[in-house]
């Protein structure tokens, strides 16, 4: 049986992956728990290591691509599908460089993360046709390339989050920071890509296909 970890902090979005994973006419996932949070996930995995986490980008507290890192630590064996409401372009390709074994948005159809699940398994990562043809694009464009690798996770999550049009306050509650820590990543990111204001920042994110 494949064990299965799912990290998210909507239960809606949780129930419904259990129930695709449940639904599978082989019944191949099983052991299927499920976390809300970084604090949660870690507990879980030092009771016992699953196959597979799927992931999120953003959780409350620590961000999803943070926690690859201590997830591989603790669980060497464990992979890591990230499954995210945020475009792959550039965030699976940080995901990937951080140890993650695959990456599908949240509009994904159910087949395809059975496919994903079940290559990751296998021992392959799992890409788009979309991400292998962007991957081979940045290869290409090195400026590209190291203007993104400047930025951390969380502070691509912020960028993110700014650009769908989300206030300053906003997002410090959802990600349980304060406003001030959330200013503070907003000038570091003003900073690396030498912009003046949060406008620019939503046009740096349009154009890169963040959002």
């Amino acid at each position: 049986m494949i064990r299965i970890l799912i990290t998210d902090d909507h239960p809606l979005l949780r129930q419904g992956l259990r129930q695709i994973l449940e639904g599978d006419p082989e019944s191949r996932f099983g052991d299927i728990e499920e976390a809300s949070n970084g604090q949660e996930l870690m507990k879980l995995l030092s009771e016992r290591c699953f196959t597979i986490v799927i992931l999120d980008i953003s959780l409350p507290g620590r961000s999803g691509l943070d926690l690859i890192g201590d997830i591989r630590k603790m669980c060497p064996e464990t992979k890591v599908l990230m499954l995210s409401m945020f475009s792959e372009e550039q965030y699976a390709i940080k995901a990937l460089k951080l140890g993650a074994s695959g990456y599908l948005t949240k509009n994904s159809a159910p087949d395809e993360l059975i496919r994903a699940l079940l290559k990751i398994c296998s021992g392959q990562r799992y890409i788009t046709s979309s991400l292998a043809e962007r991957i081979t694009f940045d290869l290409l464009d090195e400026k590209k390339k190291s203007e993104i690798e400047l930025l951390s996770p969380r502070e691509l999550e912020v960028i993110a989050l700014l650009a769908s049009g989300k206030t300053i306050t906003t997002i410090a509650q959802e990600l349980s920071l304060s406003p001030k820590t959330i200013s503070t990543y907003r000038e570091r990111i003003l900073s690396k890509l030498n912009l003046k204001t949060t406008s620019g920042i939503i046009r740096y994110a349009i154009r890169e296909g963040l959002v």
